[in-house]
């Protein structure tokens, strides 16, 4: 009944193009994205989603739990298989400047089938992504309105009940909280999604704007923080294993696949090829420029954070201010960071929910989701439609369900994109060698290689939960391709 699930897209390279000059005309009339992205915004917009979660959220949970002090080698191995990725990413993004990301790389190389898998994963990447650090964000924000009101001497708390998802899952366990959803983190979604929408030149104006600050924070905090590291803090280096992924080697492992939720920005920025000015040039610049900037900051902030106060103590939604807290003298420190984490994760979330509807944008244009999907607004230049529809779902998802599940799902979604990506740009070799490349993958056979094994082997350390989840989600996702995309795919009908 099912034939030829692996068609192959035909991929031709796009010429170079003009400012605001679209690569592609529109055969059917539609409206078009906008090209109005520079390389320093590409830059800026990896750096935006970046740096983040894995400072401000990620480190102090995989700190506590998995790897300790080693949290540092944690981030080595998931930046050194994100270097291999990253340069993936950039040949196909440089050669297919179009905004599906990985969907689009891998519906040119390994078909549709798969391309829909990958699609369908890269919702787990960004959908969730964006709830995730809605979590992170309503944490810092409840702790800086706390503390704003201390200042000015009142005594009032954010009421507990609207502060947090109704349950956790804590070793294996789920735990009921006593809240009723996390409001905070509902109204932020909210927020970023408004923006999304009215156009991709003002999100990228406030995302460099918030840059800015995050980026002066951490380096106040590297600076200061820095003074107060206790060299006993770090040992011993690598915690001895307590049975299965904490601390040890394999609680590195663990780590380094937990921590890769950090790296998911320069994959968001192939999301914005199809609105870059010079997708060729500017494409490789943002995505290895930031990845290689963020990679050293995440492990600097690492080591000044475990030397401040012993790993145990930060497995928090908010860890960078937990690490403060002790040090009476760094309050002022603990309050430009509570605000530097507050404005870094609404970046995060900006660009998490600007990649999520370009993806459904290009799935709509293939035919494998409904038009609906794939509109773009007539003025704002937007995949308006697909906008609402993920901010609603990431509202209520960072409304429910707590930060540790959709962190493990986002990372999850990542690594499989990610490892995907780097077979393909194999594959391509072989089948299209005579594609014009105006970036090539060096040594590609080797980083290839290394880069696919390198995000599966963080994948094979997730727990069996995460691997039911995977499951259940992929089922979903494939009930709808069959029961829709096959259907209608504009390939598979010759349209």
């Amino acid at each position: 009944m099912f034939k030829n699930l692996l068609i192959i897209k035909p991929v031709t390279a796009q010429p170079h193009v003009d400012a605001g000059e679209p690569v592609e005309g529109s055969l059917k009339g539609e409206a078009n994205l906008k090209r109005v992205l520079g390389a320093r915004h590409l830059l800026l917009l990896g750096v935006g989603a970046i740096i983040g979660a894995g400072i401000f959220v990620m480190t102090g949970q995989a700190a506590a739990n998995h790897a300790g002090p080693a949290i540092m080698l944690s981030f080595v191995l998931a930046g050194l298989a994100c270097a291999f990725a990253g340069l993936c990413y950039a040949e196909f993004a440089a050669m297919i400047p179009v905004s599906g990301s990985a969907y689009s790389y891998t519906y040119a190389t390994l078909g549709e089938a798969i391309a829909w898998f990958v699609g369908w994963s890269l919702v787990l990447e960004y959908l969730f992504a964006a709830s995730a650090v809605a979590v992170g964000w309503s944490a810092y924000t409840i702790s800086l309105l706390e503390n704003l009101a201390a200042m000015a001497g009142s005594g009032w708390k954010f009421p507990a009940w609207l502060a947090s998802a109704p349950f956790t899952y804590t070793n294996g366990e789920v735990l009921m909280t006593g809240s009723l959803f996390n409001l905070p983190a509902v109204l932020i979604v909210g927020a970023v999604g408004v923006l999304c929408y009215v156009g991709m030149r003002q999100s990228a104006f406030a995302n460099a704007i918030i840059v800015a600050i995050k980026v002066t924070v951490i380096l106040a905090l590297i600076g200061f923080g820095s003074q107060y590291v206790n060299p006993e803090n770090w040992v011993p280096f690598i915690p001895e294993n307590e049975g299965g992924d904490r601390f040890g080697w394999e609680g590195v492992l663990r780590g380094a696949s937990i921590v890769f939720f950090a790296y998911i920005g320069f994959d968001a920025v192939s999301t914005a090829a199809q609105e870059a000015k010079n997708p060729q040039r500017d494409m490789p610049i943002g995505i290895l420029g930031s990845l290689v900037v963020c990679t050293l900051l995440y492990i600097i902030v690492a080591a000044v954070l475990t030397g401040m106060v012993p790993y145990t103590e930060l497995g928090t939604a908010k860890p960078v201010a937990t690490a403060l807290e002790p040090y009476a003298d760094l309050a002022w420190l603990k309050l430009a960071v509570e605000i530097g984490a507050v404005a870094g994760l609404s970046s995060v979330i900006l660009v998490m929910l600007m990649g999520q509807p370009r993806i459904f944008f290009a799935m709509s244009r293939d035919g494998l989701l409904p038009k609906f999907f794939g509109a773009a607004h007539p003025k704002f230049g937007t995949p308006h439609k697909a906008t609402v529809v993920v901010a609603l779902v990431a509202a209520a998802l960072a409304a429910f369900f707590p930060l540790g599940v959709l962190g493990d799902l986002v990372s999850m979604g990542t690594l499989l994109a990610f490892a995907t990506v780097c077979i393909g740009v194999l594959v391509l070799r072989k089948t299209r060698p005579d594609l014009p490349r105006a970036f090539r993958v060096p040594f590609a056979p080797v980083v290839c290689v290394l880069g696919a094994l390198s995000c599966l082997a963080l994948v094979f350390f997730m727990g069996w939960y995460n691997w039911a989840l995977l499951g259940a989600w992929t089922l979903i996702g494939f009930t709808i391709y069959f029961g829709y995309g096959y259907r209608h795919s504009h390939l598979r009908r010759g349209a």
